[in-house]
């Protein structure tokens, strides 16, 4: 871990622009790892990095520190290039949207995943599928690197980590109850973090809800499956964790899928499930994740789609 740590802070070093980028339709953990990237090479460097996204960014992160950085990439100069580039919680290539690009023509890419990748871009790699966040990741390297921190990183990490664990629901290792409590004891505000983050608009609520009210239920109420229309899609922002989540709060349910009609036969499927492996399903559409939370984007019109997912979980 030390070399590559050293081998990290040169690339830095010699950096003369360096990019910070994640996923497309950046959540907590992405939007937040990144950020929390740039301010630390800013602090222990000197030097600032650009954050770009692709996509749309929730309501819910409008009041992270930091968020006036993340730039969309339509925003960025024409023809900007850079000699190096650090990918935060994006999965895999197809994730990135119109940030691969930029990141094809960079000299060197340093990426920071807990996803299973089977298409790594990195140079230099920290990896770790075990980890709840990336974020995690990335303090674990402060810690043995002894970079110095701010209050902005400490809850920009924090922040990660709450969302990407569902505030702690989704916990599979005591590491990051760990991690959680140090960066407590180093001025994190849970309290003060958790309430920054609920800044939903009223329609996107109401659409959850709707979605809620109108699910459907299967294998006698151990599935449950939500679907929310192109009309009401274009009132969403985020990706309707409200619907999986209150889904999975009903007894008996074990697995929770959400149909998203984003446009006229394309259907972002998002899966969660309460402990058995749900991303081997998610595959089988084209997509993947996390053993119990995945999701993949099919063509095909959302009632085709229905079905085949209802098919798709016959004998578990």
């Amino acid at each position: 871990m030390m070399k590559k740590i050293e081998t990290f802070i040169e690339k830095i070093q010699n950096a003369k622009s360096i990019l910070v980028a994640g996923h497309k339709n950046p959540d907590g953990d992405s939007m937040c790892s990144a950020l929390a990237m740039m301010r630390l090479i800013e602090l222990n460097f000197q030097k600032k990095p650009t954050v770009m996204f692709d996509g749309n960014v929730p309501r819910t992160l409008d009041y992270v520190p930091l968020r006036a950085e993340a730039k969309f990439h339509q925003h960025i100069p024409e023809g900007s290039q850079y000699d190096l580039c650090i990918l935060v919680d994006y999965g895999t290539r197809k994730n990135l949207g119109e940030i691969e690009k930029y990141v094809n023509a960079t000299d060197y890419v340093i990426e920071f995943d807990h996803h299973f990748n089977d298409d790594i871009i990195g140079n230099l790699c920290f990896d770790d599928e075990e980890k709840a966040a990336t974020s995690q990741i990335i303090y674990d390297v402060i810690r043995k690197a002894k970079f110095n921190i701010d209050q902005d990183i400490i809850d920009l990490l924090t922040l990660a980590i709450i969302t990407d664990t569902g505030n702690f629901k989704f916990v599979r290792h005591s590491d990051v109850l760990i991690d959680a409590a140090q960066l407590v004891d180093a001025g994190a505000d849970m309290t003060r973090l958790v309430n920054l983050l609920n800044n939903k608009d009223k329609k996107t609520v109401l659409v959850e809800s709707k979605a809620v009210s109108n699910a459907e239920f299967f294998m006698k109420g151990r599935l449950a499956l939500a679907t929310i229309r192109n009309d009401d899609y274009k009132k969403l922002d985020g990706r309707g964790e409200l619907v999986l989540s209150l889904l999975a709060q009903i007894h008996g349910v074990q697995y929770v899928v959400l149909l998203k009609e984003q446009k006229e036969d394309r259907i972002g499927i998002s899966f969660r499930s309460r402990k058995n492996p749900i991303n081997k399903i998610a595959e089988t559409f084209g997509g993947g994740g996390h053993l119990c939370a995945a999701g993949a984007v099919v063509q095909d019109s959302i009632d085709n789609v229905r079905d085949q997912v209802i098919n798709a979980f016959k004998g578990m």
